[in-house]
């Protein structure tokens, strides 16, 4: 059974804006670790697919666990572990989804079971603020990293800010998660809503691209 004394394991969260490559690369950390001979468990949350899939934009998928607001990883590991199964690894994309207390589990089985923890996930929300489940992996990480590819603003920039596109329209406001995919329009009732990744000048000036007013020019854009 688990305890103090166990192998210490890691918990390492891998962070960046959309189109960073996190799910391709969660998908490469379970190749890797499983190529080692090692046993690990894959897990999602509100997947671009609508499937309990981590899914690349290059074409890469896996079947993976679907993390749910109640879901316990603490009770599932120790299920898994006293039926005889092995779990030396755990893979957890869209973990900006996962909730403060599903992070505090996985940070214990850390410490007490030994397991390494690989999370990815958006740092940011549409609004610039923190997701909550990233904001408490900030907090207890043993690493945290930056995702080492980055997208681009389409002013060529590095794109660091996270947009939500209504209608056309930019926006600042509204409920903090609504699952959507960069280049492709989501229904929302009667509106299509889509993300963009900005540089933060572009996306203070609420000018994704396309929008009038938008430009290449190096010229710094007005304080508001």
């Amino acid at each position: 059974m688990p305890d103090e004394q166990a192998r210490p394991g890691e918990l390492v969260f891998f962070g960046g804006p959309m189109d960073s490559g996190k799910s391709t690369m969660a998908l490469q950390m379970d190749h890797t670790q499983s190529a080692h001979d090692r046993s690990g468990r894959l897990f999602t949350s509100q997947d671009r697919s609508g499937h309990a899939h981590i899914t690349s934009r290059i074409g890469l998928a896996r079947p993976a666990i679907e993390v749910e607001e109640d879901f316990s990883f603490w009770d599932y590991v120790m299920d898994q572990l006293q039926s005889g199964l092995r779990i030396d690894y755990l893979v957890c994309d869209e973990a900006q989804f996962y909730t403060p207390e599903q992070v505090d589990q996985l940070a214990l089985l850390v410490d007490r079971a030994g397991l390494d923890v690989f999370c990815f996930g958006i740092m940011c929300d549409f609004r610039t603020q923190m997701f909550p489940g990233s904001k408490r992996l900030v907090e207890l990480a043993d690493r945290v990293e930056s995702m080492p590819v980055r997208p681009l603003c389409w002013c060529g920039r590095p794109g660091t800010h996270n947009a939500r596109v209504i209608d056309g329209v930019m926006v600042t406001e509204g409920d903090q998660v609504v699952v959507g995919d960069t280049g492709t329009q989501t229904d929302m009732g009667h509106h299509q809503v889509h993300y963009e990744v900005l540089c933060r000048i572009h996306h203070r000036a609420h000018q994704p691209k396309g929008v009038s007013g938008a430009t290449l020019s190096p010229s710094p854009l007005p304080f508001e």
